[in-house]
């Protein structure tokens, strides 16, 4: 009796865990029946996730969700963008109320271990940094953070942001009044009049979050890097093939700036690749653009997409370096250098594993 109450109890468990594994691993499909990607984003963050004076999204972020949809729906313009706090961008992703979350989102083990997501790769490398108000550092002599010992410090709560400036404090030996809030424009807020001496949060965010304050210039960003902050998309475990799908067309944009294709010259590429190969003239063919285009080999198939996934991309979207540059590259608003950004070959740490 034991043994048949055990098999039967072990039936039922296995049935579950099949029928949980089945419904995880349907947001391909569910993407497809509903017709667009449901992105989760930032409530505000120019250069990343941002409306513009039009309500249209904008950003490094915002373009990944767009390289998705034009992958996976074949436009880039088949998204949707869900507006999330640090609180509970984690909660939204994980009960299925978007598809995907990238919103400047820090690649730590606690998340990738605890949380049931996945990280699919990093869009921008960055680290926590430490504004200041450019009085007080003029006044006090300011050089680096180890000169704010007793400063009060605006914290958006739900980040890595508030056990990175603890241990910073704690390994200076100095002590700090943190003061925290739940929404990133209220940090800002109470920064901009005043109520704290610091405002800490990734150093690209606070290049983004200087450019809403009444007066962008009056405000310093000291030198300190208190952190790594691994930057990039997540997903839902349990669903490999999504996973798949998100962290390729990153690998893919990735892949396109090394070789060269971009959205200006896409087109004309396949056209000259399926030229020479209809004649059979290998030898004029670069077996990687070939690949990346989806002119040989089976590869957008081989995850559940279509062969031409990447000029969808490329053509709609752009390559990483494009969508770097138009958003918050030194021609923006932002003037951030590629720095950690740039291509493994060109001093960086973008590196894309091949499509072969």
């Amino acid at each position: 009796m034991k043994s048949q109450l055990a098999f039967a109890v072990a039936g039922m468990v296995l049935s579950t865990v099949l029928t949980s594994a089945s419904a995880q691993a349907a947001t391909l499909d569910d993407v497809k029946s509903k017709g667009f990607v449901q992105c989760g984003v930032s409530q505000g963050l120019p250069g990343f996730s941002n409306p513009d004076d039009k309500g249209e999204w904008r950003g490094l972020d915002v373009d990944l969700c767009r390289a998705l949809a034009a992958a996976v729906l074949g436009d880039a313009k088949k998204v949707k963008f869900t507006p999330l706090s640090s609180k509970e961008r984690f909660t939204a992703l994980t009960s299925g109320e978007i598809d995907v979350l990238v919103r400047n989102t820090t690649w730590t083990m606690n998340r990738d271990t605890t949380l049931g997501v996945n990280f699919t790769g990093v869009n921008y490398y960055d680290g926590q940094g430490l504004m200041v108000h450019a009085e007080l550092q003029k006044k006090l002599d300011i050089k680096s953070g180890k000169d704010l010992d007793g400063a009060t410090v605006c914290i958006e709560t739900g980040t890595t942001t508030e056990l990175n400036i603890t241990d910073f404090f704690k390994a200076n030996g100095m002590t700090f009044e943190p003061l925290a809030f739940q929404r990133a424009d209220e940090v800002v807020t109470a920064y901009d009049v005043g109520r704290c001496d610091v405002y800490t949060t990734d150093r690209s965010a606070l290049a983004a979050q200087r450019l809403k304050m009444k007066d962008p210039a009056a405000h310093v960003i000291l030198p300190d890097i208190l952190s790594k902050e691994p930057l990039g998309g997540v997903v839902r475990q349990g669903d490999d093939q999504w996973f798949n799908i998100v962290k390729w067309v990153h690998n893919a944009m990735l892949n396109a700036e090394e070789l060269g294709v971009s959205s200006k010259n896409v087109a004309a590429k396949v056209d000259e690749i399926g030229k020479h190969l209809a004649a059979k003239e290998l030898g004029s063919v670069d077996p990687k653009v070939a690949r990346l285009l989806g002119l040989q080999g089976s590869f957008g198939e081989g995850i559940g997409l279509k062969n031409d996934w990447v000029v969808n991309i490329l053509s709609q979207v752009g390559n990483y370096a494009e969508v770097f540059d138009r958003n918050v590259g030194p021609a923006t608003p932002l003037k951030l250098e590629r720095g950690y950004n740039a291509l493994w070959s060109k001093g960086g740490l973008q590196y894309a594993p091949p499509i072969r």
